[in-house]
Parts: structure tokens; sequence; C-alpha cells
């Protein structure tokens, strides 16, 4: 089954954009799309108030899915909900397409291709009628071009002396860099997910998306 995800909220595309770009890629591709899943809503409201998309994800559980997006901001603009979105999928071993970036996120996929993406989020400018720069937008960098770099070395554990040596960078500016933008606490969030993952795979656990642990958790306390 092949699913294209099609979002209206503020600040998104719109649905017909969406679905021009999806199928595009798809026919590039030469994947066929069987269903067409669209969410509709007037606020950007966060995963838990968003029955219809943690249902679609339940949905999810059995049998073998891909998932097509125009953009990763689709399913969410928080970075937070976005790594459960993917940690959830890669947990069903579900096949994610984000067709602007022409990337496919699996089990294979290097999370040095994924930072990227999640920190384009981070930079994206809020729904604002504010002239100017928006408050909270950041500027380019010319740290900008090592992006995937940093966040692969910052996953691995790597403290800001060794990156700045190994990108031949000043360490000061380097560091800056990384703390105005919060990449320290984004790599790890993303290793942890991934490390659980990981360490669960190997244990030959059956794995358990992050928003079903949450249900399942809720249940045991109210009970």
């Amino acid at each position: 089954m092949v699913y294209s995800y099609i979002r209206q909220a503020p600040n998104l595309e719109s649905l017909v954009s969406q679905k021009n770009e999806v199928l595009t890629f798809s026919n590039k591709i030469g994947i066929e799309v069987t269903q067409e899943v669209i969410e509709y809503a007037t606020k950007d409201l966060p995963i838990d108030e968003r029955t219809e998309f943690e249902n679609f994800l339940k949905s999810l559980s059995e049998g073998k899915y891909t998932v097509m997006v125009a953009s990763l901001s689709v399913f969410s603009t928080r970075v937070n909900e976005l790594v459960k979105v993917i940690n959830c999928m890669l947990s069903h071993e579900v096949e994610l397409w984000i067709c602007s970036a022409n990337l496919l996120i699996n089990r294979q996929t290097q999370m040095a291709e994924i930072f990227p993406l999640l920190e384009e989020q981070r930079k994206e400018p809020k729904e604002t009628t504010q002239l100017g720069r928006p408050k909270g937008s950041m500027s380019g960098s010319k740290f900008d071009v090592y992006h995937a770099e940093i966040m692969s070395m910052l996953a691995q554990n790597q403290n800001v002396s060794a990156i700045a040596r190994s990108l031949e960078v000043s360490r000061s500016s380097l560091k800056d860099y990384i703390e105005s933008r919060s990449l320290k606490s984004l790599a790890a969030s993303i290793s942890r997910s991934v490390e659980s993952l990981e360490d669960k795979e190997a244990d030959n656990i059956v794995l358990i998306c992050p928003f079903e642990e949450e249900i399942n958790n809720h249940e045991k306390r109210v009970s």
C-alpha cells in the first residue's frame, strides 16, 4: 500500500500543490500511489489533538506500507513531534518518502541525511504580520554548508574542539553556531530514538512506536 499524505494547515503549501508534488515525484521514481489521505485543519495543532493523524499512524501497524509527503512539515512543524513520527514509522518498518528532498527514510537511512530537514523546521519563521526578519528566526551562516557533518559528529558525541579541528574552522565561532541553534540537544534527541530502535532490534523485542507507548503507559497508570 502506497499512501500520499496531504495536510491542510497554516503555513503549509496548498493541498493542490502538495498533491501535485507527490504525484510528480511518484511518477518520476516509478511508484504508484494507491490511496490519498487528506487531513484538514484550520490551526497547526499538536499531534495529541490530531486524532485522525494518530489513527492513521496506528493503521500502519500491520502489513507493508510506503508513505509519501511533499515535505516533512506536512506531518508536523514541531521538531520533537517529527522525531516521534519518524521513530514510529521506523518501528513499523514503514518506508517514508520526502518528495521535496528526494529522500527515502527507512532503517537503512543515515541520520545525517535527516538532520538538515529537522533543522530546517527549527529555522522556518512562524506565521507573523511584522515587517523584516521575524523574531526568533536565524540568518544564514558560513557553517550551514557543514551542517550535515556537524550534526553527524555531534550524534557521535564528538566535542566542539574535535569537530572544529576536523572541519579546520574556528572553535569559538563553531561553538556559537552550535549553541545558537541548539544543535547538541537536537542531535541527542534523535540519537536516543535511533539507539532505542537499534537496541530493541538487537534484543529481538517487538518495537512499539512512541505514540503507542504513551497510550500503554497512560492505561497502566489509570488501571
